[in-house]
């Protein structure tokens, strides 16, 4: 067994491996989060592609057993995602903003 099998995911000591990705995307990590936070940011990325392939696999399954979701449920569906991916952008932005002009304060969000 090999001994990153012996842990839960979130177990167990880090281990180095090697991972191949263009030399673009490496820089936009390490200009994101450094060279010391690279190795977090990357974990936290497998970790939320884990959590992708285990949602899209309960779909599958449940599809499988009840049947597809209808129009309705699909646009409805839809446009939670489209409401989802216009506040993380905006998120994104209003980060990019603050990293642009060195402000460190936050304004408190609404509850």
């Amino acid at each position: 067994m090999d001994s990153a099998e012996q842990y839960d995911k979130d177990e167990g000591p880090a281990q180095k491996v090697s991972v191949s990705m263009p030399a673009g995307r490496i820089a936009a990590v390490k200009a994101r989060v450094g060279a010391r936070g690279f190795s977090a940011y990357v974990s936290a990325a497998v970790e939320r592609q884990i959590q992708r392939d285990l949602l899209e696999e309960l779909l599958q399954a449940k599809e499988a057993e009840i049947g597809p979701p209808s129009p309705e449920v699909r646009e409805w569906a839809a446009e939670i995602f489209r409401e989802a991916e216009t506040m993380a952008a905006n998120e994104r932005d209003a980060e990019d903003d603050e990293r642009d002009t060195g402000s460190q304060w936050r304004a408190p969000k609404a509850s």
